[in-house]
């Protein structure tokens, strides 16, 4: 479905075809970048057919005690974690795509070392959702806000779509430059947004930096879905804790990257012995994990550990 012209939207580029250190440049530059075409129509549909089953047992709307943050998730919005779980195409298809790690290793591997995987659920915006708070993703961990445009990067996130997002079915809503305000506990204002809008198979690579939000949606029946994605530095606390969560029998086939972005290997952040061990031993060897991580291998051969 060809997108709008009569509304401005994020900077598109053709994915794999784009240098990752091309990529890393513009979502540094703009906050954030549509890649195009990074999932294919039959893998977008083999996903769908997958998460159907598991959406539809669960109700639109938030069970959280705190009302604010009820209305952060949307009354008539689903999300579903636990995605990897879910999802043979998700866990053997996207969740160790070396497209995805060559631009997050130029994001954190200089900066901060190792990095894992903070979160990824499927988000479903229902036909009547208001728009959603205006927030950085950033945000939760605190001491990032505080340190401005300046700071280390904390968070990226991918949204991928799993249906065509328009501006009238709830697009992300992106405030680009947002990641260079000086103060960032300013949140900006909607008249200052502009939609993401993606095709099916498309990603919204940005920054936690940046100011965004998912978009009002105002159809009668569409339901705009999407996965959000996100990564950390080793040194933050995921938000889902995922060697509880993912069982060992899936673990075992997976590679050692994704097996330490999940939590089941030691983390090495920059300037660190390592984190996340076992009597000082690396996780992996204690969990009878397999293999080398070839990342950390060349990040301790760099000195960046």
């Amino acid at each position: 479905m060809p997108h709008s012209n009569k509304t401005p939207s994020m900077l598109r580029v053709p994915a794999f075809s784009t240098p990752p250190e091309e990529v890393t440049r513009l979502v540094k530059q703009e906050g954030g970048v549509v890649l195009e075409g990074f999932l294919t129509k039959e893998q977008v549909a083999r996903m769908n057919a997958e998460i159907d089953g598991p959406l539809e047992k669960i109700s639109a709307g938030s069970t959280h005690s705190a009302e604010h943050i009820r209305k952060f998730h949307g009354a008539q919005t689903k999300r579903m974690t636990n995605v990897v779980n879910h999802s043979r195409v998700f866990r053997e298809e996207v969740l160790d795509h070396d497209y995805i790690h060559s631009m997050l290793a130029q994001v954190f591997h200089i900066e901060s070392g190792t990095y894992w995987m903070a979160s990824h659920q499927v988000i479903e915006i229902g036909p009547g959702n208001t728009a959603q708070v205006l927030h950085r993703d950033q945000g939760q961990y605190q001491l990032p806000n505080r340190l401005g445009p300046d700071g280390p990067e904390c968070v990226i996130n991918f949204l991928i779509a799993l249906t065509d997002c328009t501006e009238q079915n709830g697009a992300t809503r992106v405030i680009p430059g947002s990641h260079r305000w000086e103060d960032f506990y300013e949140k900006g204002t909607p008249e200052q947004t502009v939609p993401a809008e993606l095709n099916a198979g498309d990603i919204l690579m940005i920054t936690g930096k940046v100011i965004h939000g998912g978009g009002a949606n105002l159809t009668q029946n569409e339901h705009r879905r999407v996965i959000s994605w996100s990564f950390i530095p080793s040194y933050f606390t995921p938000e889902e804790a995922y060697p509880f969560i993912v069982p060992m029998e899936s673990v075992k086939k997976m590679s050692p990257r994704a097996q330490r972005i999940l939590g089941f290997r030691s983390q090495y952040p920059k300037n660190s012995p390592g984190l996340w061990q076992s009597d000082y031993s690396e996780l992996a060897t204690v969990l009878g994990l397999e293999g080398e991580d070839k990342e950390v291998q060349e990040l301790k051969a760099l000195g960046r550990r």
